[in-house]
């Protein structure tokens, strides 16, 4: 049976058991929360459909958490750079705001680098799979 959206009952609830993974602390929490038994949704944890689905909504939420981190960085540099500067600041948090810091711009050109490496390998193997 389906919906005029056109997904069946058994579609939405895998959509809202889904849903509920991503923030029950349990599966069992998870599926009292959409109203199916623990054993329905181990069923279809098994599913291929279902897996992909789900590592999909994984997806989504970590890349919407890696983009509120991002968001967040430049009031992490702002506090780093206000704790070096802070005269009353004590010399141990001076130096440890200090060093994270470079550690971080460091890691940031390696990664850029990094990335520069893997984009001109990537290009040298397009090359020789078209010749």
């Amino acid at each position: 049976m389906t919906t005029p959206g056109g997904k069946s009952k058994m579609e939405r609830k895998q959509e809202a058991a889904i849903a509920a993974l991503l923030t029950a602390p349990t599966i069992a929490a998870a599926a009292q929360a959409v109203g199916i038994s623990e054993g329905t949704l181990w069923r279809w944890l098994q599913l291929p459909e279902f897996q992909e689905k789900y590592r999909e909504a994984k997806r989504q939420a970590v890349a919407q958490a890696i983009a509120r981190l991002q968001q967040a960085t430049t009031k992490a540099v702002d506090t780093l750079e206000s704790i070096m500067t802070d005269d009353e600041a004590p010399p141990s948090s001076k130096v440890t705001a200090a060093k994270t810091v470079l550690e971080m711009a460091i890691k940031g050109i390696e990664l850029e680098d990094l990335a520069a490496r893997i984009e001109t390998l990537e290009k040298s193997l397009e090359k020789r799979g078209s010749a």
